[in-house]
């Protein structure tokens, strides 16, 4: 067994924190929440940890490990430089409530903003429909996200502008869940002059953090934000829209 140095931020009395160091044994097979879990019970009963299902489904364990937003059940103990301390802290585009609990409903929030499922009449007298294949799949995709928010951290418009606190800007994962609505075969509801005025697409620069620490390999700025970029220009700033919105 080899002991490794953890740097773990511990929040104070005051509301503010500070990293704490703890050495904890490591086995072959662990991931970081199970070190997590050993320095609770060796070291710091009290120390606050969301997690549920230990297996990459739920999203409850997001940290910053090192400096970068990842599932801790996710993360190998293999994978960590070898030798050198291992950080953790909370998500840093939301407010700590303790330790590396972070306070995440301003999420839910935002998302029943966003207009909800409205399908077109059925096809057939039986009250079904009929879709392609090739249209199912392509929101597919979007369905496989576990609202673990690492996509919400890591974008910087809300990391270090925060601007999903004043709903200027919904983030990555709620233009996810819109492109999901908007690109089903069935709906037929017309979101992007919200996602034009209120829930601030234009504020995505298109860097591509997000889809880079997405742990369902979800392409978010390719297959979601784009596509629902050019839905935006094509209906608001195309010169020839433009023209017939007017002779309309």
């Amino acid at each position: 067994m080899a002991k490794v140095l953890f740097n773990i931020w511990r929040t104070t009395g005051s509301g503010d924190g500070e990293f704490q160091e703890y050495k904890t044994e490591i086995t072959e097979g662990m991931v970081v929440l199970d070190a997590v879990h050993h320095i609770q019970a060796e070291h710091a009963n009290d120390l606050a940890v969301r997690w549920n299902c230990k297996a990459g489904k739920c999203g409850s364990c997001s940290a910053e490990i090192n400096g970068h937003p990842k599932l801790m059940c996710m993360t190998r103990m293999s994978d960590m430089p070898e030798g050198k301390p291992i950080t953790i802290q909370p998500l840093k585009a939301f407010p700590i409530i303790k330790d590396l609990v972070t306070d995440v409903s301003i999420n839910y929030k935002i998302k029943k903003k966003i207009k909800k499922f409205k399908p077109r009449p059925p096809d057939a007298a039986d009250g079904t429909w009929r879709m392609a294949q090739s249209d199912i799949d392509r929101v597919q995709e979007f369905r496989k996200c576990i609202e673990c928010f690492l996509c919400q951290d890591v974008c910087h418009v809300l990391r270090e502008h925060h601007l999903h606190e004043n709903e200027k800007f919904v983030g990555p994962r709620h233009l996810v869940y819109a492109a999901a609505l908007e690109m089903h075969p069935l709906d037929v509801e017309d979101r992007t002059g919200d996602l034009k005025d209120q829930h601030g697409i234009g504020f995505c620069n298109i860097t591509k953090c997000c889809t880079t620490v997405c742990p369902e390999n979800i392409v978010i700025t390719d297959n979601a934000i784009i596509p629902l970029k050019e839905r935006v220009a094509d209906k608001f700033y195309d010169p020839l829209m433009k023209l017939f919105r007017i002779f309309k």
